[in-house]
Parts: C-alpha cells; sequence; structure tokens
C-alpha cells in the first residue's frame, strides 16, 4: 500500500531567519524526518505549499483538496499549520462528501503538524508525523486530525490554545 503525503508548510517546516530574526521557510523537512525515523514505508511525496496556515487562503485549501482527490492512494497525509488545521480539514471533509456522491471511492485523511518547528530540535513534529502514518494505514475513511499521539475525527477536534493541546469537543 502506497501512502501520499501532502506538504503545506506550517511550524512543521519553519525555521529560524538568524538575520532578520523570524521563523521563515527553506526546504521540507521531510524527507530527513522519514530518513531519521527510519520509515519503511511505500511513500508518494508532494509540496503543495509552504505557507504559515494563518496565511493560507480559500483557494489554498481548495488546492489541497483537489490534489487530494486526483491522485490514485486512498490513504493520504498532510503535514500543515496548526492554527487553521480544522478548517482545512472541513473543506476537505466537504470535498469527499462531494466525491462519494458522484460516485467516487472514499479516502482517509490524516491532518498533522506540530506546535514547535522540527529544526528547533524539541520538535512534537517526528512524533506527529509518526503518528499519522500509522493512523492513515488503519482508520477508515475520513477526514481526521492526529496530534501528540490521538486521532481525533474533523468535527470533533479544537486546537487549544491556552494548553497547545488539541482535544475534543465532546467530552
Amino acid at each position: 500500500m502506497t501512502l501520499r503525503v501532502f506538504i503545506t508548510g506550517g511550524t512543521f517546516d519553519k525555521e529560524y531567519d538568524e538575520i532578520h530574526g523570524r521563523l521563515d521557510f527553506g526546504d521540507t523537512h521531510l524527507p530527513e524526518m522519514l530518513r531519521r525515523g527510519r520509515c519503511q514505508l511505500d511513500l508518494e511525496l508532494r509540496t503543495l505549499m509552504m505557507v504559515d496556515s494563518l496565511e493560507m487562503t480559500d483557494a489554498d485549501r481548495e488546492t489541497i483538496a483537489r490534489n487530494c482527490l486526483q491522485v490514485p492512494e486512498e490513504r493520504i497525509v498532510i503535514t500543515h499549520g496548526t492554527d487553521t488545521m480544522v478548517d482545512t480539514a472541513r473543506v476537505l471533509a466537504q470535498a469527499l462528501r462531494n466525491a462519494a456522491d458522484a460516485g467516487g471511492s472514499g479516502k482517509t485523511i490524516v491532518l498533522t503538524g506540530a506546535m514547535i518547528p522540527y529544526a528547533f530540535g524539541s520538535s512534537d513534529g517526528l512524533f506527529n508525523l509518526g503518528s499519522a502514518l500509522s493512523f492513515a494505514q488503519v482508520l477508515p475513511p475520513g477526514v481526521y486530525v492526529a496530534m501528540n499521539g490521538r486521532c481525533f475525527p474533523w468535527n470533533d477536534v479544537r486546537k487549544n490554545r491556552e494548553t497547545g493541546r488539541f482535544e475534543p469537543l465532546t467530552s
């Protein structure tokens, strides 16, 4: 089974720009992360964009959805910024519903990210990536958010900005 991984940026891939004193994007860290994690999965990687999720537009979300529907892989992981991950998940869920109504097959899409950039060394990104890849292999069709070893249906999760964790909307 081949899994598709779409890269969209977010804290996952940010680096510290020492000249300007800010976080910015360079190349994705995904190949290095997969190598360090000794990933043995058959993966197809593609960078769709490198943006902070707070700067992601509706057109960006449509690009992500269109790419998910067009690829042959049924199991997809998306690296994404945590601030608007649930917004993108909502767009993906709607796209999957529309495709199912038109006779399309179901896909399993798992979004994941990091609260601390991978380049900082103390990032949660490597763990989140591994978890998302595992969840994507076993979950039924649908859209999910995987953070900190937990997996949530897209419509039962929120980012708690006070605790820096994702949590269910329902108890």
